[in-house]
């Protein structure tokens, strides 16, 4: 866990980074670890309860392991409106998971999200931090396959 003592001394181990040393620890390691928690809290000196609170109340921020891609569908009024639901379906029967899961080779994972801002552009999703929007069902096979090359 090196690499967590190094993220913290570098933030100078103020509980004030809190928030910029979790998103680095999950860029090290896919998603946030109950060690990689405990250590956090234990580096900067707060209680574990705060830690685990800022990494589950963040959505960018996991405790579970996700796939290579994370696949988000905006679920707020204007997405919903325009078709997110045709979307998110296009994409469970594509993936063959529901949201919440991981395809079986790890590489994407399907979650709702709230508004990204993007309203005229709706149905939006995002690949990571690619943005599609505009979409139809019949456009997410190959905006899949880009990501299964």
């Amino acid at each position: 866990m090196q690499f967590i003592d190094d993220i913290t001394e570098k933030h100078s181990k103020e509980a004030g980074n809190l928030l910029p040393v979790l998103r680095e620890v999950q860029q090290e390691t896919g998603y946030l670890t109950e060690e990689a928690l405990i250590r956090v809290a234990e580096n900067l000196d707060v209680p574990l309860s705060q830690v685990y609170g800022v990494a589950t109340f963040y959505h960018l921020l996991t405790v579970k392991p996700k796939g290579k891609y994370i696949i988000r569908i905006c679920q707020d009024g204007p997405c919903h409106v325009l078709g997110a639901q045709d979307i998110y379906h296009a994409l469970e029967e594509n993936l063959g998971i529901k949201a919440g899961e991981n395809t079986e080779d790890g590489l994407f994972t399907l979650e709702f999200m709230s508004c990204v801002g993007l309203c005229g552009v709706a149905p939006v999703i995002m690949i990571n931090e690619e943005v599609y929007g505009k979409l139809t069902p019949n456009m997410i096979p190959a905006i899949l396959g880009k990501y299964k090359e």
